[in-house]
């Protein structure tokens, strides 16, 4: 067989593989139509990428036919050795064409194709960057990344190797057989009844294939899990801590064992493949000659057709076996866009409305009014395909907010204190409208949050959290996500007010030292500065502290709360507060328990009330004297 038909057959081994259960997927309307519109900005390469395929189709036939005609004037002493070079000439010319086309078909194959993922890739990525914080919690990351690369790399597959496979398989086939069926319908015919000797133990093959396919899927996506679990700082951590190197080890050879195994499996079946159709075709060319022979003696063919019959042959096989499963290439296709279009088409809960305003910059205001929250359902806010564990989810939206009413005027903080689920970091998540209340209304510079721009909202509000995120990159480049304009004077004026210059100016990198990955390679302490940093960077009108100092040791909650100091310093704050010790001096505490405000007032006030900050506040005392005494 020549390199066409090989390249021919290796597609149609592929075809086989794939599940053919793509086949029973509903797909929704209008999916035909939505992969068109992807494919309209590239309309005139497509056109030029389908002509070269018809183009280099023809020639695939038109070669063995001129081959076939060298040999008539050989056997039959016509013509003069000028016409047989001629012919072989352009025989040679024909080749140095179709060379040329095949660079051209891979070169609009490659604009086509890559810039189908750069589209779609694109779009994905912007559309899941507008999803909301509750769209992460459920969400699998890497099910997420693999819409990213592999379905949108499937999807573009459709506008290359499928649809190019389909045209010229079906250009070639016709036009293969058309001619063979010119010069001899009998041996024609009789080529035709070997294909089912191919076809059908390959569709056999096909199966278990398929079969090993999917378990080497399910592997591999088993390992990477694995090795991005235990690749991670923390993850590497908790192995080491609990002395499972080797246990870890032996884990992943296991699975790494099976792999190599099913490996061999698939070559074998994958040449077992190619071997049955080698033979067949090499069986259909004995035919052709052993009865293309016979008909030539008899004088009804003549010995150049018996050779262009047994050369196009080569190119009959290839295409009739790629076509029988040709609806499973377009599905796989079609079913790899519908993937896309799923994420694509999940709606962000929190949009921007059409009229919205910014906030306005000389108010930095708070304003709870009559507000309640009950975190949305999972169909809301994500899809069962992206969440490792789906269960179907009983009963409604439990609310975890009722009736919250309160204000923090500019310039005032205001601290939230209670038990662990509570609901003080619901309230802190609905100011910068990481989720939307269910009812009543939050107000930012008097301003309800939902008629607000994202923009000026994110810009009026920072936020510290108890877990401060940094990047896998240099201090300086965490600091300017904050501000990517900021100069380095404002850098270091941020980093002075974090109480982190000191340290920063140490290191031998200074702010080109690379933090690791989540800022492992700082302390809690240096992370929470840092972040603080960040936020002073910003400069916002409205700071806002989930339990920033909650896990931190007393000297690194010192150094932290005086950066806290300088962060907090005329701004607009809501802080959450594990340790009572830091927010004595609020302009207003709010007690919650159970979604709800159950006390207000300062910290004077409260523990004169007697009520149920004065038994937060007693029990936690009580339980540093005790700590106390027990390291005394």
């Amino acid at each position: 067989m020549d390199a066409s038909s090989s390249m021919t057959s290796m597609a149609a081994m592929r075809s086989f593989r794939r599940d053919p259960s793509v086949t029973s997927r509903q797909l929704p309307k209008g999916t035909v139509r939505r992969i068109l519109g992807i494919a309209r900005p590239y309309r005139r390469e497509l056109t030029f990428f389908l002509l070269l395929v018809v183009g280099s189709s023809v020639i695939g036939v038109i070669t063995p036919l001129l081959a076939g005609d060298i040999i008539n004037r050989i056997a039959g002493l016509e013509g003069s050795a000028g016409d047989i070079v001629r012919i072989a000439l352009v025989i040679g010319g024909l080749a140095v064409v179709d060379a040329a086309i095949s660079l051209g078909t891979r070169w609009f194959s490659a604009r086509i194709g890559e810039g189908v993922i750069y589209d779609l890739r694109s779009k994905v990525f912007a559309h899941v960057q507008r999803m909301p914080v509750a769209f992460f919690t459920r969400t699998q990351t890497g099910a997420l990344v693999s819409r990213l690369n592999n379905d949108v790399v499937g999807a573009q597959q459709a506008f290359t190797s499928t649809l190019s496979g389909v045209v010229s398989n079906v250009i070639g086939l016709v036009l293969t057989a058309g001619v063979m069926l010119t010069l001899s319908w009998q041996i024609t015919l009789l080529s035709l009844v070997l294909v089912p000797l191919f076809v059908l133990p390959a569709r056999r093959i096909g199966r278990r294939l398929q079969e090993i396919t999917r378990e080497s899927y399910e592997l591999n996506a088993s390992m990477n899990a694995t090795m991005t679990e235990r690749f991670n700082v923390a993850g590497a951590l908790l192995v080491k801590l609990f002395g499972r190197p080797a246990v870890e080890a032996e884990s992943f050879r296991g699975r790494a064992a099976r792999v190599r195994d099913i490996g061999v499996l698939s070559a074998m079946y994958g040449r077992t493949f190619f071997t049955a159709l080698t033979l067949v075709a090499a069986l259909a060319t004995a035919l052709v000659y052993g009865l293309g022979g016979y008909l030539a003696f008899s004088g009804s063919l003549s010995p150049g057709d018996v050779v262009a019959l047994a050369l196009l042959l080569s190119r009959l096989y290839g295409p009739l076996t790629a076509l029988a499963n040709v609806r499973v290439d377009v599905m796989s296709a079609m079913v790899s866009f519908d993937r896309v279009f799923e994420v694509l088409d999940l709606p962000p809960m929190i949009r921007e409305v059409p009229d919205a305003v910014p906030v306005p910059a000389d108010d930095r205001s708070i304003e709870f009014d009559s507000v309640s929250f009950s975190y949305p359902a999972g169909s809301d806010v994500s899809l069962p395909s992206l969440e490792e564990v789906s269960l179907p989810e009983h009963g409604g939206p439990v609310d975890v907010l009722h009736d919250v009413s309160f204000r923090v005027t500019p310039g005032q903080l205001v601290a939230l204190v209670g038990h662990s689920g509570a609901g003080k970091s619901t309230i802190a998540h609905l100011v910068p409208r990481l989720y939307d209340a269910t009812g009543g209304t939050v107000r930012v510079g008097g301003l309800d949050v939902r008629e607000a721009t994202l923009a000026s909202l994110r810009d009026a509000i920072g936020v510290v959290s108890q877990d401060a995120h940094l990047f896998h990159d240099t201090m300086r480049a965490n600091l300017l996500y904050a501000r990517p304009d900021a100069t380095d004077e404002q850098v270091w004026e941020a980093l002075i007010g974090a109480r982190i210059a000191d340290l920063v100016r140490s290191l031998p990198e200074g702010l080109d030292t690379v933090v690791g990955d989540r800022g492992y390679r700082l302390s809690g302490g240096e992370k929470q500065r840092l972040a603080i940093a960040r936020v002073l960077l910003k400069a916002p009108g409205i700071v806002i502290l989930d339990e920033a100092t909650a896990h931190l040791d007393s000297e690194s909650e010192a150094a932290v709360q005086h950066a806290l100091d300088t962060a907090l310093a005329g701004r607009t704050s809501l802080v959450i507060a594990h340790r009572l010790s830091t927010i004595r001096s609020a302009d207003q505490i709010l007690v919650i328990d159970d979604g709800r405000i159950v006390e207000s007032g300062t910290h004077d006030e409260l523990l004169a009330a007697d009520g149920r900050y004065a038994d937060l506040y007693r029990t936690q005392f009580a339980e540093e004297d005790r700590g106390r005494a027990v390291v005394a």
